[in-house]
């Protein structure tokens, strides 16, 4: 049913997407879209063949399942509650643009920094946290340092324990740009 929490496990990654084994031999797809809010190039960039995680039914249409991680990894303001303007932590870059680097702090949160162009996608660096901008879903960050490769062995932070989720809204109130998830 919609809206349902699942464990799962990881069974084979592909560039557009993520499958698992929800039970019984029964494969479903987790789309790179989905799995986090933070962008990522593959999703070997956020899991491992064999990992046990959590995922919510997007859909069954015809007896296809369809799922969706990023709900269950927290909303803006969850995410951005480990953090303190003034404060230096690491993250990684996610990619470079023209205009500056997105270095994710979280799995479902990254800011933005000036552009650097010894900087490369998938590095470790510190960052200093200038400022947090809730109503814009901001964050604005200054690279301090670059570090070795980034190597994921973090375990995930899921902040539903749920069974079930109805609707799950990322954004802050009172900003302009909606971005949430209806299960019905």
């Amino acid at each position: 049913m919609a809206g349902d929490i699942i464990e799962a496990r990881v069974t084979h990654l592909e560039q557009f997407g993520c499958f698992v084994d929800i039970g019984c031999g029964i494969s479903s797809l987790i789309p790179i879209d989905t799995i986090s809010v933070s962008r990522i190039s593959h999703p070997a960039d956020r899991f491992a063949v064999g990992d046990m995680i959590k995922a919510v039914v997007k859909s069954n249409i015809d007896g296809r399942i369809c799922l969706t991680h990023k709900e269950l990894l927290g909303t803006w303001e969850e995410n951005a509650a480990q953090f303190e303007v003034g404060e230096t932590v690491s993250g990684i870059v996610r990619s470079v643009e023209d205009y500056g680097v997105f270095v994710e702090l979280a799995p479902n949160l990254a800011g933005l920094a000036e552009l650097r162009h010894d900087i490369r996608t998938g590095e470790s660096v510190s960052v200093y946290i200038k400022s947090l901008i809730p109503e814009k879903m901001k964050i604005k960050l200054i690279i301090v340092d670059v570090c070795e490769k980034y190597q994921n062995t973090s375990k995930l932070k899921y902040y539903m324990n749920d069974e079930h989720i109805d609707e799950w809204r990322y954004t802050p109130e009172g900003s302009a740009k909606v971005i949430e998830t209806v299960f019905r």
